[in-house]
């Protein structure tokens, strides 16, 4: 047995990579949605340059646009690993594609219809429409609001009945509710250090 062992190994052949576990429900429904999610700040951030934000927030939706579409691919890869569609999504720019596993949609919905946190046409209408010190208020107002509906999220999730039990999903939740709760507190700081005219939205 161990002579056969040692044959397999010196004749460099490896042996597979078991198959992942199968994936609760709830795993899923939160990658999906997630990556959803994920993709509505990318679109939000994209617009900073073009909508004449200030220096700290052209800042700020830079870090945001790295680290939600670095994520997006980690969730991405979960799902394929485990041979299961994702939102099409083009990360570049933050908008829905039209493909295998979409979910909630990022338009023409509601708000009794979005995922926690998303921004309604309406609000994107209002935030694409802003310019300057507006654009700078709205985006922090929005996406703290953003922010909040991932942590909805997270917390739904781990009270699921057999969720998060897989280790990266476990990680994955608990970063985000880690950085976004800071992510809040930083945009809260810099929204109450902002100096507009009472007449702005």
């Amino acid at each position: 047995m161990a002579a056969g062992c040692s044959r397999a190994a010196a004749g460099g052949t490896a042996a597979p990579a078991p198959a992942p576990p199968p994936a609760a429900a709830a795993d899923v429904a939160f990658m999906r949605g997630m990556i959803e999610h994920h993709a509505q700040a990318v679109l939000m951030a994209v617009w900073a340059p073009s909508h004449g934000a200030s220096a700290p927030v052209r800042e700020l939706c830079a870090r945001i646009g790295v680290s939600q579409r670095d994520e997006i691919a980690a969730m991405e890869r979960w799902l394929a690993d485990r041979g299961l569609a994702a939102p099409a999504v083009d990360t570049a720019t933050g908008r829905m594609m039209a493909g295998a596993g979409g979910m909630a949609g990022m338009s023409g919905m509601g708000a009794d219809t979005l995922m926690p946190g998303m921004l309604t046409e309406a609000q994107l209408d209002r935030l694409d429409a802003a310019r300057g010190p507006a654009f700078d208020r709205l985006f922090l107002r929005f996406m703290i609001q953003h922010h909040a509906g991932a942590l909805v999220m997270v917390q739904r999730l781990v009270n699921a009945p057999g969720a998060a039990r897989d280790g990266f999903v476990f990680q994955f939740a608990s970063d985000v509710n880690a950085g976004q709760s800071a992510e809040i507190d930083r945009m809260r700081r810099m929204l109450a250090a902002l100096t507009l005219d009472e007449g702005n939205p």
